[in-house]
């Protein structure tokens, strides 16, 4: 049997929530971020975002903004307080039981997001996964700056992102690949894997996966 390569969606795939939105709320209850419309207008961004036409530059410059006087090393500090607190409580257990099942195998799993990098980094430690991908910024003197370097790893940029790390391990050229996602905007990721699970699937990606007969998987906490 040909062995394949496990990739991941992160926010309402493997979680039942959105790791961005969570932590937005979490800076904001520790009073790290005072704006009294931010939360407003992150809502505003997510639905922009689950509709499939978020403008990245636009969301990233308003996250970050209020985030650029506190270092990258106290943010992942913070990041990893919310992950224990946050995330953990859902984890999907049948997200936990399958990746428990690929390492059994020991098969690759990769963790691919839109969210920012260095929030990826840490729930990706926290969920077991040696290989993770999130959107990187700019970095100035050890702190954030609102702007993308590399690829960035949404829509499209899932694809180049992957077949970048793929080109860079060629042992796993021959795997097959199994994509699993729950958002409109990983069409092009779910194109390109030899197999597609929809996770909970948003509207729009539960037509694709009826028309291109990708797996629909009902994940509760």
């Amino acid at each position: 049997m040909t062995p394949s390569i496990h990739v991941f969606d992160l926010d309402e795939t493997l979680i039942a929530g959105d790791s961005a939105v969570l932590w937005n709320e979490y800076l904001v209850e520790k009073g790290i971020i005072a704006d009294p419309e931010f939360l407003q207008e992150d809502a505003r961004q997510m639905e922009l975002y689950a509709a499939g036409t978020q403008d990245m530059n636009e969301y990233l410059e308003f996250a970050i903004e209020p985030l650029l006087n506190i270092s990258k090393t106290d943010l992942e500090s913070l990041a990893e307080h919310f992950v224990k607190e946050r995330i953990m409580p859902i984890f999907y257990p049948e997200a936990k039981a399958l990746l428990q099942e690929i390492d059994g195998k020991g098969e690759p799993r990769v963790l691919i997001s839109a969210t920012v990098d260095y929030l990826v980094q840490v729930v990706a430690k926290a969920l077991g996964f040696d290989i993770a991908f999130g959107i990187e910024l700019a970095e100035e003197n050890g702190f954030m700056r609102p702007a993308m370097v590399g690829i960035p790893t949404f829509r499209e940029g899932k694809v180049d992102k992957f077949e970048q790390w793929l080109g860079q391990n060629p042992d796993f050229n021959q795997h097959k690949v199994d994509f699993y996602s729950d958002s409109i905007n990983d069409k092009p990721m779910c194109v390109r894997a030899d197999s597609a699970f929809a996770v909970n699937p948003c509207a729009q990606l539960k037509t694709e996966a009826k028309a291109h007969g990708w797996t629909i998987l009902d994940w509760k906490i």
